[in-house]
């Protein structure tokens, strides 16, 4: 295993469980204490860790030269029947995109102000971290912002559709997301790959726009 893929899977693991403990955190402000009672509302990584989600896809990715970098941690687990307000689950789905655009924006503008120049081959290693740290969470913010259970941005859809339309859309994600963690991975992957291209360039124009690398 490279120093590189190591360094990659830190980032990767502590940037997934910021995400996983804003979910929490936001759950208990709204009202459900689920993820505080089973203990996960702590930084300790290997309450967090999926194996397969945050070690072995990611490194697979990684060393086959992948052009699709992605990982996960274990959902926190919430009851949204204990959420207080109209679109309280669509706050907690926002919340680890959200943590994830808060760490990259930091870290982007980091590298903006103190990086010695627009070479990405001339950073320090501390900027150049601080480079790779903007960009995976940019990552896995827009990544978990695809509308496609049970990725986040499907109950934040969920919550701002109007109506009926709403309402449908969010029958069709319940009974998706009954499909299994496997099923919808899946799925995910394929409509990742499709949007592959328009993705990375989004992706760039945003790393860009934060680093001016």
């Amino acid at each position: 295993m490279t120093l590189d893929a190591i360094f990659f899977l830190v980032i990767l693991i502590f940037s997934v469980m910021l995400h996983e403990l804003a979910h929490g955190y936001t759950a208990d402000f709204l009202g459900d204490p689920t993820a505080r009672l089973a203990g996960r509302l702590t930084l300790n990584p290997l309450k967090h860790i999926d194996p397969m989600g945050s070690i072995i896809l990611p490194l697979l990715l990684k060393l086959s030269g992948s052009p699709i970098l992605i990982g996960y941690a274990k959902p926190v687990p919430y009851n949204p029947y204990n959420l207080q307000g109209k679109h309280a689950e669509a706050f907690v789905a926002a919340a680890g995109p959200a943590t994830n655009v808060a760490l990259a924006i930091i870290f982007g503008l980091l590298v903006r102000w103190y990086a010695p120049s627009t070479d990405i081959s001339a950073l320090s290693p501390l900027i150049g971290a601080f480079a790779s740290i903007s960009f995976i969470n940019m990552l896995l913010a827009l990544f978990n912002l695809i509308p496609v259970p049970p990725l986040d941005g499907s109950k934040v859809l969920s919550g701002i559709l109007p109506g009926a339309l709403g309402h449908a859309y969010d029958r069709f994600r319940v009974r998706f997301e009954r499909l299994g963690v496997l099923s919808g991975t899946l799925v995910i992957l394929i409509v990742f790959y499709l949007l592959a291209p328009e993705f990375g360039s989004l992706l760039n124009a945003l790393f860009h726009l934060l680093t001016g690398l």
